[in-house]
């Protein structure tokens, strides 16, 4: 008996992705600006990375009580203290905002562990002065914008400006969602988050290249095909490859974020959210823009029989 392979997404789909698109321009839109409003009036949770201080994490002898802990910390004089429970009940993460210089800092690490008692394990401390943290942020915002610099010119130089134009467009929205979703859900931004976003912008320029590559081989191909249909036929040709490379990402990302630890869940629950994005915007943000930057292929009549008889490939 000859093995057939499975097919999780059946060949030849012919699922009209521009006329639904219409609808994901509008739920992109309205997603984006109430990112945009998320960030400008709950702003983003920054971690120790960005405005400086200290980090420590314990370990107490029994399930910590942190409502005591932080009844006993606040009162040290030393300005806001942040506890959480940091992977089991025992284990507490102790955020202490930044005391200005280094003696300081070392100063108010001493005073914490007076308060807290010979009964607590110290595993780690960690302190960015102020200085190092605007440097940080300030890499870290280099970084972003020099790596969607460089995707404008990559796509410009290997397509047309209009496909360097829906890539961006693409990048943006999915950047701005994921800042968006930090701001809203209270989620601490690091330097991990920033490597996640880069990395995002790498995935989703990966499915943006894959689904532009397709429609220029079909433009060159189908010279009587309308831009429209020649989309859609190009998208639904490359849609088991794009389906199935996200979902096998998103099964090594979930296990990562469930058995990865504390540490590592940040970067796994962004890197979640942005596959799942950056795979919708490759085909309802990117693709569309070819349309709305404008092309006299629009107008012009279906070449059906053509389109029908062509194979299409994963």
């Amino acid at each position: 008996m000859r093995w057939k392979p499975i097919r999780f997404i059946p060949d030849g789909t012919k699922i009209p992705f521009m006329r639904l698109s219409r609808y994901g321009f509008i739920l992109s839109g309205i997603l984006t600006m109430l990112a945009v409003a998320a960030f400008l009036t709950i702003g983003l949770n920054y971690g120790i990375d960005f405005k400086g201080g200290t980090v420590m994490t314990v370990r107490t002898a029994e399930a910590a009580n942190l409502d005591q802990m932080r009844k006993t910390l606040d009162g040290l004089g030393i300005g806001s203290v942040e506890l959480q429970e940091f992977g089991g009940p025992r284990d507490v993460l102790i955020r202490l905002e930044s005391q200005g210089n280094e003696l300081a800092e070392q100063a108010a690490q001493e005073k914490v562990k007076a308060a807290l008692g010979t009964g607590v394990e110290y595993r780690s401390t960690e302190t960015v002065g102020p200085k190092v943290s605007g440097e940080l942020t300030q890499a870290a915002i280099i970084a972003t914008v020099v790596s969607l610099i460089c995707v404008l010119a990559y796509l410009w130089f290997r397509f047309e400006w209009q496909f360097a134009i829906g890539g961006i467009a693409s990048l943006l929205h999915d950047v701005l969602l994921s800042i968006g979703l930090f701001s809203v859900m209270g989620l601490e931004f690091n330097l991990n988050i920033i490597a996640a976003i880069l990395t995002i912008i790498g995935y989703s320029l990966n499915d943006t290249v894959v689904v532009f590559d397709r429609i220029r081989e079909y433009l060159r191909k189908y010279k009587s095909m309308g831009l429209v249909d020649l989309i859609d036929f190009s998208i639904n040709s490359v849609l088991p490859r794009t389906l199935l490379t996200s979902i096998c990402t998103l099964i090594a990302l979930l296990a990562l974020y469930i058995f990865g630890g504390e540490v590592i869940h940040g970067f796994a629950f962004a890197m979640i959210w942005g596959v799942l994005v950056g795979t919708y915007s490759s085909i309802f943000v990117a693709a569309p823009v070819l349309i709305l930057t404008g092309s006299s292929r629009m107008s012009q009549p279906v070449d059906a029989a053509r389109a029908a008889a062509v194979p299409q490939r994963g």
